[in-house]
């Protein structure tokens, strides 16, 4: 008597979707994972919506993956899997916002539409002319904060510079640079 798809282990049906790529033993597969995988990119993303895309997304990616990887342990692969997936979601997105930089420094009112490559391109021109002008403490400050990511806690163990200097030069810093920015547009 065959056993039926639920009574089959991991690594069967693992096997099985190898051997024949039936998309129904992959579907049987994850669907034990499901709340797993949720659950990791839930605390990766930290948005409900954002993690029941990534965990379709997840399962998309499956059906080439399998066929590409000898996995063992199909559970601890699959955790690994779809951490892997979410870190690189979030560096695609970090990616993104440090492109978007000059416009959310300065709030220089451009639109909500597509921005082209040039656009983009000259903003960064300015903004890094606009930079140049600051006084050397706001420039670095505002680099290591805007550019670099830092906190205002590792800003002032970096420079040396008192905290309440460095909130001081990264607020005066973007006002100047805001200015700036919309004397120069």
């Amino acid at each position: 008597m065959r056993k039926s798809q639920s009574d089959k282990t991991d690594e069967e049906l693992v096997s099985l979707y190898r051997a024949d790529q039936n998309l129904e033993w992959l579907s049987t597969l994850f669907l034990r994972y499901a709340p797993l995988v949720y659950g990791v990119c839930l605390k990766y993303l930290r948005d409900r919506e954002d993690a029941k895309d990534a965990v379709m997304q997840i399962h998309e990616k499956l059906i080439v993956s399998l066929l590409d990887h000898e996995v063992h342990q199909f559970r601890g692969w699959l955790y690994v899997f779809a951490r892997n997936h979410c870190l690189m979601h979030l560096r695609s997105l970090k990616t993104k916002s440090s492109q978007e930089i000059p416009i959310s420094i300065v709030e220089n009112g451009l639109s909500e539409h597509p921005i082209e490559d040039s656009v983009l391109e000259s903003d960064m021109q300015r903004l890094e002319k606009c930079i140049a002008k600051l006084g050397v403490e706001q420039q670095r400050c505002v680099r290591l904060f805007f550019l670099k990511e830092q906190c205002y806690k590792d800003i002032a163990a970096t420079t040396g510079f008192a905290l309440s200097l460095v909130r001081s030069y990264i607020q005066n810093g973007k006002r100047n640079l805001k200015l700036c920015m919309e004397r120069n547009e």
